[in-house]
């Protein structure tokens, strides 16, 4: 009776009586210095102070696994309530200095990050134009700094340098300089690829030759490390699927280190150069995250917890966006509604801030000599009627119909063409394929011969006004003597949007750093300039503004975002409703096309685990299913459960197997979950090294992978190979082998009959990490649920819906 009524307090028992923290500091002090560094190395001050808490310790986390944020949150709290609890003018000014850390470093990154879009915008300018021909005076100058008292702002590229006596072309022939356009494209395109490729890492797995060797090996065999598995190359794309994912909760190596922003930004001078459908502007958001990830470093607030890093990442992207079209308040609604996934109040202050830093810079820095921060300005002077409103919703309808099909083309494109053996093995080889390819179709046509961001400018401008009376596009657009329009000029806008329909489609995924948002933007800029020929009474670039507009909700199902960014992008503010109803029909267009846009796809496509809990219950929805369709098959519950008898004690040999078998699983967010065993206990270590069949033991608690190989391999020397192992309880005697203070108490766990969205709700708005299942009416442990085990079920649910 004692012992039961021992065992009953056991597992009700919230609090340690003896301090955590004071046992782990003998373990330390038992060790060699060498090991002593480690151990203080992975268990930070912040984490020894926790050691008393019913949390469960947590080490620093393994590579493309999961944080936990409930851990991460009740750890701010205690580094929180630790520096206001000491007394003195130090830690007075500590206290101050913690409270606008997060102000502090928001500047520090926007200034950065426009430091950096500066010297990346005026250098691509300029080596974009040095495949037309190089500035006499200075051949680092673009040609629009080079003519800028010679020739129109909006004078287009293409032309011969009359009246640019500075800018010399290459050659007068035609032949000649499409020669040596595409000569240039093809040399840009193969550095920046080439570039890229300095950014590939593998990520750690185990393959499945080792894991099936694995299972005949002995058991008391030694650990063997985790082979390379999939591989990334860092600096490709435009980085925002990587960024959804891990501000998501995951965590990608590398992904964010000082040489991948070096590579990026560089790699992005010269894809944008090539001419090819893409564009800077999801590079700058990656850019931007990098910056924000090596300035939180500086700060131990975010360097120690992933939770607050993850706050700063998301007020970092808002800068991106901020730089790339001088769209501040755009920038935080953009990280806002397409990346962050966690986005409190006080991140939107700091997002704002941040913005409005990466702005203030960047227009006093003037990259576009205009020394405006809007890019593309108009001033139409005139404003539309209701019976426009039908046209406004013809382009939505158009975007919508663009972007559903882009996202499913690029999606089967992607899946059919790059798993070729030379095309995956190659990756230089397909962008000269596909630079080839873009050279060829889009220097014919001069709409499309210039970057990206000319040729919006070009296409939104205004042939009434009188400064732009000379350029190509009005001069074609002036009427026959008969009132028609030019045949030739409309057959060169249908091309115009064919062409970028189609580039685009076999351009994204490059492995270049690229971005998809200014190739739609060309698209639906050229396709509402064409049906604007069909309306004379109105300006024809208003309707190629909000063509833009909607092309590109229809690919990235934008809304509120991008509306704030277009009339930031163009200071047409009047022309609000009319972006309003273009982007609203073409997100609809395009979810009845295709339920999910360009970087949800691009995420499937790479294989990042996500989740997103507003499409994962609508995918749950349709399906009557409990959670207990996601508890692990009997054989990985029996690997990854540990049955504790009475006296707390399990011995130590049966941990190292059950690390073992979890090493070579490769789930390194994995752990084991302790049950209560109520056999004998005389014979703890028959109970421990036993089976556990499914629904057997009420949950007792659960100790993490990293935890328990810190605990095992770090202070476990100091221990007999055959000792007890304490998991729970108090421990009795000094030098206790004790990894009880690393055993999360109070595992949060949901029934097995509940509904499947429970577990989705969990995940999703918690962020937790693991979930434990119990039996219906016993309370007995069935299964324990593991993040990644809730994406790939999703994603096996997602793949029926798509056949």
């Amino acid at each position: 009776m004692p012992q039961d009524h021992d065992a009953a307090n056991e597992r009700t028992r919230l609090l340690y009586h003896v301090t955590n923290e004071r046992r782990l500091s003998q373990l330390l002090q038992q060790q060699d210095e060498e090991t002593r560094s480690i151990a203080e190395l992975a268990v930070t001050k912040d984490e020894q102070h926790m050691l008393g808490s019913t949390v469960g310790e947590r080490l620093p986390y393994n590579d493309y696994t999961t944080i936990d944020w409930l851990h991460d949150l009740v750890k701010d709290s205690y580094r929180h309530r630790y520096i206001n609890s000491r007394k003195g003018l130090r830690y007075k000014l500590i206290s101050i200095f913690e409270a606008c850390s997060g102000w502090i470093a928001a500047a520090i990154v926007g200034t950065l990050t426009a430091c950096v879009a500066f010297v990346v915008d005026v250098t691509e300018a300029t080596v974009s134009d040095w495949k037309l021909g190089f500035c006499t005076i200075n051949p680092l100058l673009n040609r629009e700094a080079c003519c800028q008292h010679k020739t129109p702002l909006l004078r287009m590229r293409s032309e011969a340098a009359d009246g640019c006596e500075n800018f010399k072309v290459w050659t007068g022939s035609y032949w000649g300089s499409f020669a040596i356009y595409v000569a240039w494209a093809l040399a840009f395109g193969i550095v920046s690829s080439s570039t890229t490729m300095l950014t590939k890492r593998s990520l750690p797995a185990v393959a499945p030759s080792q894991m099936d060797k694995a299972q005949s090996q002995d058991a008391d065999a030694p650990l063997e490390p985790l082979t390379s598995g999939k591989s990334m190359y860092m600096a490709a794309g435009s980085g925002i699927p990587e960024i959804k994912t891990i501000l998501s909760g995951f965590v990608i190596p590398n992904f964010l280190d000082l040489k991948v922003l070096l590579v990026k930004a560089f790699g992005a001078i010269f894809a944008v150069a090539t001419g090819m459908c893409l564009g800077k502007e999801g590079p700058f958001v990656h850019i931007s995250t990098c910056v924000g990830y090596m300035v939180g470093m500086w700060f131990p607030k975010y360097r120690d917890n992933g939770r607050k890093l993850r706050e700063l990442l998301s007020a970092a992207c808002a800068s991106g966006l901020s730089v790339a079209f001088g769209a501040p308040i755009g920038g935080v609604l953009f990280s806002y509604e397409e990346i962050s996934t966690y986005f409190p109040r006080k991140v939107l202050w700091r997002a704002f801030l941040c913005s409005l830093f990466a702005a203030m810079v960047l227009k006093q820095l003037n990259p576009t000599g205009t020394g405006k921060l809007v890019l593309f300005e108009t001033n139409y002077g005139t404003s539309y009627q209701p019976v426009h409103y039908a046209v406004f919703v013809v382009l939505g309808i158009a975007g919508g119909v663009f972007g559903g099909v882009f996202c499913q083309a690029n999606f089967k494109w992607s899946k059919w063409f790059r798993v070729y053996p030379i095309i995956k093995n190659h990756p230089v080889f397909e962008i000269f394929l596909v630079v080839l390819a873009t050279s060829v179709l889009q220097f014919p046509n001069p709409l499309t011969r210039e970057p990206g961001d000319i040729i919006i400018k070009n296409l939104l401008v205004d042939c009434r006004s009188e400064a732009s009376a000379s350029t190509w596009v009005c001069q074609n657009e002036a009427r026959n003597s008969d009132g028609s329009v030019n045949g030739a000029y409309i057959i060169w806008l249908t091309y115009g949007t064919v062409v970028k329909l189609l580039l685009t489609i076999i351009t994204f995924g490059c492995k270049v750093p690229s971005g998809v948002i200014i190739p739609a933007l060309d698209a639906g800029a050229l396709f509402g300039r064409l049906l604007g020929q069909l309306i004379p009474s109105i300006s024809p670039g208003i309707f190629a503004m909000v063509g833009a507009a909607a092309f590109l909700a229809g690919i990235s199902r934008m809304t509120l975002s991008l509306c704030v960014i277009m009339f930031e992008l163009t200071g047409a503010l009047e022309y609000v409703v009319p972006h309003m109803v273009a982007i609203l029909v073409a997100k609809w267009t395009a979810d009845a096309i295709s339920a999910e846009g360009v970087y949800d796809l691009a995420q499937t496509v790479l294989g990042h685990p996500f989740l997103d809990p507003d499409h994962a219950l609508a995918i749950v929805r349709k399906r009557n299913l409990l959670v207990e369709a996601l508890v692990p098959p009997k054989q990985t519950m029996d690997e990854i459960t540990v049955r504790v008898p009475p006296s707390n004690c399990v011995p130590r040999a049966v941990l190292e197997q059950k690390l073992r078998l979890l090493l070579r699983r490769g789930l390194m967010d994995a752990g084991l979950v302790l049950v209560r065993d109520p056999a004998d206990p005389t014979a703890p270590s028959a109970s421990a090294t036993s089976s556990v069949s499914r629904g057997s033991g009420i949950l007792q608690g659960y100790i993490a992978e990293g935890e328990l190989e810190f605990g095992l391999v770090r202070l476990g020397p100091l221990h007999a190979a055959d000792a007890e192992v304490r998991l729970l309880g108090d421990a009795q005697a000094d030098g206790e082998f004790d990894l009880s203070g690393f055993v999360d108490r109070t595992p949060l766990s949901v029934c097995a009959k509940a509904p499947l969205e429970y577990a989705v709700e969990l995940f999703g708005k918690l962020g937790l990490r693991y979930l434990c299942v119990t039996e219906e009416g016993t309370g007995k442990l069935v299964g324990v649920v593991i993040k990644k085990r809730l994406v790939s079920f999703l994603e096996g649910l997602k793949e029926e819906d798509r056949r």
